[in-house]
């Protein structure tokens, strides 16, 4: 997969993409990235890529014509337009499933806004998709964007080391992930629950399955809605409603 990211500040990429997985991804040919200043494609001698707002108001607005010229210019050689990506508030929110879904194109272009906002003929005329990380604002589309890139980069076959991880990651499933443990058994009185050391593999899935189930139910029951459920699934869901859940 190769991403285009086009920013202002190139310098806040320099850290992320060479550091552990996401520079591991770079380093086995399975991503590369290009990192683009737009402001390279102004069309005034003074690089200005933002103005004021039509019909007042405060901040300043991104122009179009730089963002356009800076994605015609990555595409002048591309038979097929890939997703090209707002990082703005307004947003659909990013999911696990957004990222699944954006790991099957073998390009994706990050627009990283700033000041207060996106010309709209940008929104309407040159993005495909918009995409927002939750309900806050920041200075600018920079740490979404690495957010994105990260998401995606993860799911990609050969970035990590086990390819099960992200399988059972949190949200993969539509589920919060279960409790981990890991060595000693015991630590200042707190021991690691029995069944995990049994070795017996079918009830350390029942068990990891129940203790997903119940920590999306204390904490996001809203995913319950969504979630694959088995009817295994509902009835120990009915039984932690009920007050006697195992």
């Amino acid at each position: 997969m190769h991403f285009d990211v086009l920013t202002l500040f190139p310098e806040m990429f320099t850290g992320f993409l060479s550091s552990s997985i996401v520079k591991k991804a770079h380093e086995k040919g399975i991503v590369s990235t290009s990192v683009v200043d737009f402001r390279e494609f102004s069309t005034d001698k003074h690089r200005t890529v933002d103005d004021t707002p039509y019909g007042g108001g405060s901040g300043m607005v991104l122009k179009p014509e730089p963002l356009f010229r800076a994605v015609e210019h990555l595409l002048q050689d591309e038979p097929e337009r890939p997703p090209i990506i707002l990082m703005t508030p307004q947003g659909e929110r990013f999911t696990q499933k957004k990222a699944e879904a954006l790991a099957e194109h073998r390009r994706l272009i990050l627009i990283c806004g700033h000041y207060e906002g996106y010309d709209e003929r940008i929104r309407q005329h040159l993005a495909t998709d918009e995409i927002s990380i939750g309900d806050f604002v920041l200075t600018g589309g920079e740490l979404p964007a690495m957010v994105v890139m990260d998401s995606v980069i993860r799911l990609l076959p050969g970035v990590l080391g086990n390819e099960s991880s992200a399988k059972d990651d949190s949200f993969s499933t539509g589920l919060l992930e279960y409790p981990q443990y890991t060595r000693p058994a015991e630590f200042r009185g707190w021991k690691v629950p029995e069944v995990l050391l049994s070795g017996h593999h079918q009830n350390i899935e029942r068990w990891r399955r129940q203790e997903a189930l119940r920590r999306t139910w204390e904490r996001r029951p809203d995913l319950l809605r969504t979630a694959r459920l088995t009817e295994e699934d509902r009835a120990f869901l009915r039984k932690l409603e009920e007050g006697s859940g195992e």
